[in-house]
């Protein structure tokens, strides 16, 4: 039990030197992804100061920062999007240019403060990058930022390759300096995660404004920012008419006049291969809107089609103009756009012919389960809270594939951060079974320590389980304040959960390895009988990041198992059904290339028939 050990602080120096060389050479041209780009941007564009919280897809925009020269930029890894923020914000007070970057759930955390800097505006330039995901690759809903702009007041940019990434940023900034305002910069998964060659340049130095001192306009009391608002409502009209100028607006002409399209971002794309024959006016951004441009353009066409992902914004602001312009009637308001999708709808219009179908491709494809990795420390933290018949309250990370077969030992996800509110909430209706929130080291950073503070407040009885497997591993293994290194690798101060819980006020708190099932199945029995708060912390680093462990593996004597699926319940992908069987059902096999040898199938087997490799496969 436990037999897997390894130093966590693993050096990646080498790896961060090589990608330092990469990003500061000014060649006429690199292969760069969409998120490279954008930080390539941010560096050329002079930027002094980056924030962020790991979040697929935005997450390697700071990782790419972080290997520019650390006399250029500080980069750092954030606590979550709104200390992101308000660390950009505080940057931009003190007269530098500076960007934070989040997802798009990640925004709804920045909210607050993005809504009242917006009054304030920028004084160092500040650009919010935010990636939104349409198609839900990764994430829990698929919300659109540009509505989040128009709530704010504050201009969206929408770049549509990664070379207008770059361009884009480096035009962000200027715009921010020049209208005193944040610019949200709207990035989405197929941007993010594409890769073209890019034009790049030298970096441009840009001397500090100094601290802004000017307290009628940073402190946002009702009277400052009663005198504030009117001056975000003029700069919208002011910006509209940058939208119209801006060289980032775009017209093609088209040969075919019976419609033409507005359209903006990565979905400039779809429409210039669908249908090339028809005017497109390319917006450098939805909002706000350049309305002068688009009634120039309309009165040019026989009829406006408006393609964008996801919401009808564009749709909607433009019909508001008086232009009877379509557009979610023939398109999908949800998922990616694609090619296809766009022929389809021009199809519906009678505009092109309708595409032939595809012949269809007679293949059965394996299923293949989402499952945790192989020797996943999670995997038996759900497997012994499965025994304990609670309700459980889990929450955003790799653990929330424990809510499936075979684990099937999580009853709530909502998003970041909520599982020990939601706990609190099922405990105080009141209920015959035992409550446990399961949240994850990075999460409970993030957002979890409030509710546990508000847990031993409002005196509920409740589990709280947290999952340290000591890096943030589903956004590809980020560091964070609990894992004692920085953005860059170097050292840094680690939180000590145990402590942090006694500091708030809770006296029932254990630490176990939950490689050692039994003692975390006792342990779980304890905390769930204790009136109260009480806290697990499970603690084993992940299996994966920053380095893959392999420890030797385990085998199966096929003559002692009895086919019971005790080992199956893992759901480890190592473990499959052989072609023996015992009374009719299939014994288990374990793959040895894959297997690390966490032990944890042997603790659970109730023949003692898995055991470590030595010479051979048992027998």
């Amino acid at each position: 039990m436990g037999r897997i050990d390894r130093e966590h602080d693993v050096s990646i120096d080498a790896v961060q030197d090589q990608r330092a060389e990469t990003r500061r050479r000014t060649a006429e041209a690199l292969p760069l992804t969409g998120n490279e780009a954008i930080a390539r941007g941010a560096w050329e564009a002079g930027v002094k100061v980056a924030a962020a919280y790991p979040g697929t897809p935005s997450t390697e925009i700071l990782e790419s920062l972080a290997t520019y020269d650390p006399a250029d930029i500080t980069a750092q890894w954030s606590v979550n999007e709104k200390v992101a923020l308000d660390t950009a914000i505080g940057a931009s007070f003190a007269g530098v240019r500076t960007l934070a970057a989040m997802k798009h759930v990640g925004l709804n955390v920045a909210a607050d403060s993005l809504m009242s800097f917006s009054y304030i505006g920028a004084h160092g330039g500040l650009v919010l990058v935010v990636c939104d995901d349409p198609g839900i690759h990764s994430s829990q809903n698929e919300q659109d930022t540009r509505l989040f702009a128009r709530l704010a007041g504050v201009p969206v940019l929408e770049p549509a390759d990664a070379q207008e990434a770059l361009d884009y940023v480096k035009a962000a900034f200027d715009l921010s300096e020049q209208f005193d305002t944040p610019v949200i910069l709207r990035g989405t998964t197929r941007l993010s995660h594409t890769r073209s060659i890019v034009t790049v340049g030298a970096r441009t130095e840009t001397a500090s404004r100094g601290f802004i001192g000017d307290h009628t306009r940073t402190v946002t009391i009702p009277a400052n920012a009663r005198r504030l608002h009117p001056k975000v409502i003029a700069r919208e009209a002011a910006l509209s008419q940058w939208m119209v100028t801006s060289p980032l607006t775009k017209r093609d002409d088209g040969t075919d006049r019976r419609c033409g399209i507005v359209t903006s971002g990565l979905a400039y794309l779809y429409v210039k291969e669908a249908a090339p024959q028809f005017p497109v006016l390319k917006l450098a951004g939805s909002y706000p809107l350049a309305a002068d441009a688009i009634r120039d353009f309309a009165a040019t066409v026989e009829r406006v089609i408006v393609v964008e992902e996801l919401e009808p914004v564009l749709e909607e602001a433009i019909r508001a103009m008086g232009i009877p312009a379509e557009g979610k009637s023939l398109f999908p308001r949800l998922g990616e756009l694609s090619v296809e999708l766009l022929r389809e709808g021009l199809a519906k219009a009678g505009l092109v012919d309708m595409p032939v179908p595809l012949a269809p491709i007679d293949i059965t494809p394996m299923a293949r389960p989402p499952v945790l990795c192989s020797g996943c420390p999670h995997t038996a933290s759900f497997y012994a809270l499965r025994s304990v018949g609670a309700h459980v309250a889990g929450d955003i990370g790799c653990y929330t594939l424990a809510a499936i077969d075979p684990l099937r030992s999580m009853d709530t996800c909502v998003c970041m951060g909520a599982s020990i509110g939601n706990a609190v909430g099922m405990a105080k209706a009141g209920t015959e079974k035992p409550v446990v929130a399961t949240i994850g080291d990075s999460t409970f950073l993030h957002s979890g320590i409030p509710p546990l503070i508000d847990a031993v407040y409002n005196k509920a009885d409740l589990t709280v389980l947290i999952l340290d497997n000591h890096i943030t591993a589903m956004t590809g293994g980020q560091d964070h304040p609990g894992t004692g290194r920085d953005l860059r690798g170097a050292a840094a101060p680690r939180v000590d959960y145990a402590a942090l819980c006694r500091a708030i006020g809770i006296d029932w708190v254990r630490v176990v390895d939950p490689y050692e099932v039994g003692r975390l199945l006792q342990t779980l029995r304890e905390a769930t009988a204790h009136r109260g708060v009480s806290v697990i912390i499970a603690s084993r680093p992940c299996v994966l990041d920053p380095v893959k462990i392999k420890g030797a593996p385990v085998a199966v004597r096929a003559s002692a198992c009895i086919a019971c699926q005790s080992c199956m319940n893992l759901g480890c992908p190592s473990i499959t059904w052989s072609g023996e069987l015992f009374e009719g059902r299939h014994k288990v096999t374990i793959d040895a290339t894959t297997c690390i040898g966490c032990t944890i199938c042997a603790q659970v087997c109730p023949t003692d028939c898995i055991q470590p490799v030595t010479r051979g496969a048992p027998n």
